[in-house]
């Protein structure tokens, strides 16, 4: 087994890793104070093209695999995850409208999301339904002009910020097969958003609800088939657990990186404390935690690159493993920090608030340990 990265993943790493370290972490703090990222920072991203990292050469995007992904999106993580996590949701949308979508939409949608010139909000959980997804409640009535919706999504990153939003509604019968995708652009008559979101972390990140009141759209604004919605909206999943696992992976080793900074130049009793014997131990256990939780991350998205038939179960697995991993090692971090760890000057606190959600989107880790029993109990069937 060949556990190298190419040439080519190495540069991708690398490039991800020094656009944060220069457009980024420098302004990250202030980013999270203004409850916003700059809409300028996006361009810059797409002209890297980040815009479409698995969207298709033939559609104008990166082409990349999964794997590639993880890297970029680890790299970008060590300088914020906050804004890492949004472009992979923006990612997430513009690989649902290259896969599914018809030549109208591509044509009109895709192009300005590739080079980010249109930023993209994925919206399917409700007030009432989270981890529950096919009990969206949200309605898109046919009529002869198009679709009118009703309804109320919660938890949109992007809410009132992004150009464009990929909804999931109800347009058939309860089940999920009575689910279908349209794409509602930002400006649309009976489009509006909540409140602001006040947040423990991804603060950064405007999070409101979107809201629909006789929100009318045209027919071409659906994507792909109707009633193949959840279907589209749980094909992107794997994808996603697999770059918010990516996000703690980057942020929790930047944590590390800059504790292990830190005790080499704050002393007590006489000498600095990474000399003490207590204290190496737990930077031990921390580095083997996170090269596991990044050798099971890999081998996860080989296996969705590859189209393995336990790929959803791997997925599952490292998206449970490695945000609580990535968690736990930014915590221990902050703790090293003493009383400077509790303090927004050193960062390591705002990396624990911003980790801590990640055990929760994409699916909470809950039913990811759900999604990894079912599969058990199949292959034992």
């Amino acid at each position: 087994m060949d556990f190298a990265l190419t040439e080519e993943q190495t540069a991708i790493f690398d490039m991800a890793k020094g656009f944060g370290e220069e457009h980024i972490a420098p302004y990250a703090r202030q980013w999270e104070k203004d409850g916003t990222i700059p809409k300028e920072l996006w361009p810059e991203l797409g002209a890297l093209g980040l815009g479409g990292i698995y969207v298709s050469e033939e559609s104008g995007g990166s082409g990349l695999g999964r794997l590639d992904a993880t890297l970029i999106f680890e790299g970008l993580s060590m300088a914020c995850p906050s804004v890492a996590a949004f472009l992979s949701i923006h990612n997430m949308c513009a690989k649902m409208v290259d896969t599914f979508a018809d030549d109208h939409l591509r044509e009109t949608v895709l192009a300005p999301a590739l080079s980010m010139q249109k930023v993209l909000s994925y919206c399917l959980t409700e007030p009432g339904s989270g981890s529950d997804a096919a009990a969206l409640k949200t309605r898109a009535e046919k009529t002869n002009e198009g679709y009118t919706l009703n309804g109320t999504k919660a938890f949109i990153s992007g809410g009132g910020y992004s150009d464009g939003y990929i909804v999931m509604v109800r347009t058939g019968d309860d089940s999920a097969r009575g689910i279908s995708t349209v794409y509602v652009e930002d400006g649309t008559p009976g489009l509006s958003f909540g409140g602001l979101e006040d947040k423990m972390g991804w603060k950064s990140q405007p999070t409101r609800q979107v809201q629909f009141d006789d929100c009318k759209i045209p027919a071409t604004n659906l994507v792909g088939t109707e009633g193949d919605g959840f279907k589209y909206a749980m094909a992107g999943l794997d994808g996603g657990r697999l770059n918010i696992a990516a996000c703690s992976l980057g942020a929790a080793q930047s944590a590390l990186t800059q504790t292990l900074q830190y005790m080499s130049e704050r002393k007590a009793f006489g000498k600095t404390i990474d000399q003490f014997q207590a204290l190496q131990f737990r930077l031990a256990d921390m580095e083997i935690e996170l090269q596991a939780a990044r050798t099971f991350l890999r081998q996860a998205a080989w296996k969705l690159d590859n189209n393995a038939p336990d790929a959803s179960k791997f997925c599952a697995m490292a998206k449970r493993f490695v945000t609580e991993a990535g968690s736990k090692v930014a915590n221990q971090c902050l703790q090293l920090h003493g009383g400077y760890g509790y303090l927004a000057d050193y960062g390591v606190e705002k990396t624990v608030r911003d980790l801590r959600v990640h055990e929760i989107l994409e699916g909470t880790n809950e039913i990811m340990r759900l999604i990894v029993a079912r599969h058990l109990l199949a292959e034992n069937a």
